[in-house]
């Protein structure tokens, strides 16, 4: 299965060291509808003004926007359809200015099959540098 493919990898075909990236450009149309969905409406996401009055100095994608994309990995590409999210933790390690291009993977660090979890390594970058890390538990399709 290809970076890109949509589909499931059953926990029966996992492997620790696995992994899927996604890259996206977070642009003001994301950081806009973001805003709009999880009603987070910080001025530092959506003001130019308040951008660059602040210590970043220009506006930032909110973080759990970024984080966003370990959730698109997990529930289309690994394990993908069927999986259930029991758990995340971040830390957001530098912002993501808008138009930037993070690319986010995930890799199996641990298999538990008996009960069906899964823990994966989480990064997302911006070029070449980390801007959130952490990890998630997931409970993986099976085929029985």
């Amino acid at each position: 299965m290809r970076d890109d493919e949509i589909g499931t990898i059953y926990i029966e075909d996992l492997e620790v060291g696995m992994s899927r990236s996604l890259t996206k450009v977070i642009g003001d149309a994301e950081v806009r509808s973001f805003a709009e969905v999880s009603e987070d409406r910080n001025p530092i996401h959506l003001d130019e003004a308040t951008g660059q009055a602040s210590m970043f100095g220009g506006r930032i994608a909110h973080g759990m926007l970024v984080g966003s994309l370990f959730s698109a990995l997990l529930g289309e590409r690994i394990p993908g359809h069927g999986t259930i999210y029991m758990g995340q933790n971040l830390k957001f390690r530098a912002p993501v200015m808008l138009g930037a291009e993070v690319t986010a993977t995930v890799t199996v660090r641990e298999i538990n099959r008996e009960k069906r979890r899964v823990t994966f390594d989480c990064l997302a970058e911006v070029g070449g540098k980390t801007v959130v890390q952490g990890e998630a538990l997931v409970l993986a399709p099976s085929r029985g």
